[in-house]
């Protein structure tokens, strides 16, 4: 799926799923757009004579309800029109290092040409520094940057945080949603851009600062020649010659010895002989060391980013996604639901309310298969010695049942997570179910915002740990029914 659609998919998505009570999209609007959507998705793909996919179908549903929706709602249609922060970030950062690279040379004396420059040592200095840190940071990988924050990322990624006014409540929450996912999801290909963008105005620094070089040769005559108050000619002599021996090696520019080194020193008169020399050393250095390495890497980062775009990686095995391929007669085989409860006891009608959500998650033919539960407070190791990924032509997703009365602790619940998540490979979801709060703040005064603050406290906490979270109520099942297909991922294997 191109990294549009899914952007577009991922939108979509999150107002369906925030929209609970169908007040921004009917039933109607939903039945429309999937019946429009397989209709020219068919139409498309016989044009092309290949086969229907569910991508094709999710682009021209998608692309349906976000027209509905700016017709209804011009600040609807304004966000959409939203642009982030990345694609000019990308031109302008490279511009201003170039200017900027231009002008740091004149820190020194503009009629001479340093043999020790700082500002140009300072460069070729970091840009070595930085290959190493990359170099380091292949054997230590890591799904986020360490350089790079979320806020960020999703400026970059998304655009300004603050959403159009006169939204729908429904709408609004589904947007502040859609940030968040987003960000998550084009992780990745937001670093990758980044990278191209930080690496191609490394090149341009340094090609600014040869500009400046040369530009001030033509129309002043250097000076050539260094000074140091703790390095002497011969040591100088060594260092010039260590930094410049890729250029010496590769170009033929005129070498020099300690005897020239020394015949510079500026304690004696300044001299103009050979300044161009030092000159074409330094651009030539920089050039080798900096400029050709980070294009190199830009480029690398630039390939990265466009087989992302090209190929966006979107799971299409969550149960928002499962239900609407059931439109198309591309539903998967049935799913077995692994529920682990935490700390929780079903009863009988807790049991039953599962098995209804369950089945409006992933069909009428999803199987529960209700493991014991895990006491409060003990080593999550020794609990799960027996959880394995399940094998052969079923699908498994596997999710931790948590009671929404407790409260999540990083020693108790947040082991458990961690523990499962190294377990399973293919992710662990949560049910979050509150029957059990609400049923003890039944006409209680504040009780409802009590429950939105503790569904937000699990919210942040799940969110900490990467792991999707489902607000549920197995006492009444059909409560959330509409939000529950765009829960957690659909986590297992074929």
């Amino acid at each position: 799926m191109k990294e549009q659609v899914a952007r577009k998919v991922t939108l979509v998505r999150a107002i369906e799923t925030s929209d609970i009570k169908h007040e921004v999209l009917s039933d109607d609007d939903r039945l429309y757009a999937s019946r429009s959507a397989r209709e020219l998705a068919q139409w498309a793909a016989a044009d092309s004579k290949s086969a229907l996919t569910l991508d094709h179908f999710l682009e021209q549903r998608s692309e349906q309800i976000l027209k509905r929706l700016a017709e209804r709602t011009p600040a609807f249609r304004a966000f959409l029109h939203r642009r982030p922060l990345l694609p000019m970030l990308s031109v302008l950062l490279p511009l201003f290092a170039l200017i900027l690279g231009a002008a740091i040379d004149h820190i020194a004396d503009p009629h001479r040409v340093d043999l020790l420059s700082a500002p140009l040592l300072l460069i070729i200095g970091w840009n070595l520094l930085v290959y190493v840190i990359l170099l380091v940071w292949m054997f230590f990988p890591s799904k986020r940057t360490g350089w790079a924050g979320p806020e960020l990322m999703r400026r970059l990624s998304v655009g300004k945080a603050r959403l159009p006014r006169k939204l729908p409540a429904p709408l609004a929450a589904a947007l502040g949603q859609y940030t968040v996912e987003w960000t998550q999801l084009s992780w990745k290909l937001t670093h990758a851009r980044l990278s191209r963008a930080v690496h191609l105005s490394a090149a341009a620094f340094a090609l600014g600062a040869i500009i400046s070089l040369y530009g001030r040769g033509l129309l002043t005559q250097y000076a050539a020649g260094w000074e140091s108050t703790f390095l002497d000619a011969s040591q100088v002599h060594t260092l010039l010659s260590w930094l410049f021996a890729p250029a010496l090696f590769l170009f033929p520019i005129e070498g020099f010895s300690v005897a020239d080194v020394q015949a510079l020193r500026f304690v004696q008169e300044p001299s103009s002989a050979g300044g161009a020399r030092w000159v074409h050393l330094y651009a030539a250095t920089l050039l080798l060391l900096v400029i050709l390495p980070r294009l190199l890497l830009s480029l690398f980062a630039g390939w990265r980013a466009a087989r992302l775009a090209r190929r966006f990686p979107i799971d299409l095995q969550q149960p928002y996604y499962l239900k609407l391929a059931d439109h198309i007669g591309a539903g998967p085989a049935p799913v077995t639901l692994r529920v682990l409860p935490y700390s929780f006891t079903l009863d009988e009608r807790r049991d039953r309310g599962l098995s209804e959500i369950a089945a409006a998650m992933f069909g009428e033919q999803t199987r529960v298969m209700l493991r014991p539960s895990l006491p409060y407070g003990e080593d999550p190791k020794a609990l799960l010695q027996d959880l394995h990924p399940e094998t052969g032509d079923t699908r498994t997703v596997s999710v931790v049942l948590f009671n929404l009365a407790a409260t999540p602790e990083q020693e108790n619940q947040g082991a458990l997570l961690s523990a499962i998540a190294r377990q399973l490979p293919g992710g662990v979801g949560v049910l979050l179910d509150e029957s059990a709060l609400t049923e003890r703040a039944v006409g209680q005064a504040g009780a409802d915002a009590r429950l939105a603050e503790r569904i937000a406290l699990w919210r942040q906490f799940c969110t900490y740990h990467q792991v999707p979270v489902t607000v549920v109520n197995l006492l009444q099942p059909a409560k959330y029914a509409a939000g529950t297909d765009g829960g957690f991922a659909a986590a297992g294997t074929r």
